[in-house]
């Protein structure tokens, strides 16, 4: 057996609103269009990959996401163009996003190129690219 990739992330965040207002651009931007949006879900659909964030729990509003907590580590999305890394990379600029690491190359991979930043949860997001197939088989 061999899978045919991931088939969607979901995300439960504890500042829903502004995360929707995070979110819905930015997965637009990288050509996902919506899918489902409500009170509580937003969900994002394309480039053979889906994504969407749920509103948290009664209880959890003021969590924030921790990086060295079990679980999650980060969200890396896959860019055709080295280019598309830059165009994110000022989209966030432009809204004000907090920016872990501007573009740069990388040693996971020949020519490895990723931004890393974070969503108002403080959820950490990557976008790379990496030409060729890179270490994917």
């Amino acid at each position: 057996m061999e899978i045919n990739g991931i088939a969607h992330t979901m995300l439960t965040v504890s500042r829903f609103p502004e995360c929707v207002e995070f979110y819905e651009p930015l997965l637009h931007l990288m050509g996902l269009q919506t899918v489902l949006k409500g009170d509580n879900i937003l969900y994002c659909v394309g480039g053979r990959t889906a994504f969407g964030i749920q509103a948290g729990g009664d209880g959890y509003g003021n969590e924030r996401f921790e990086q060295t907590r079990v679980g999650l580590h980060h969200v890396c999305f896959r860019a055709r163009r080295r280019e598309d890394v830059d165009e994110v990379h000022a989209f966030l600029v432009g809204r004000g996003a907090k920016i872990v690491h501007p573009p740069e190359e990388g040693e996971w991979a020949p020519g490895y190129y990723s931004l890393l930043f974070e969503d108002p949860d403080g959820i950490r997001l990557e976008i790379n690219h990496v030409p060729g197939k890179g270490l994917l088989t």
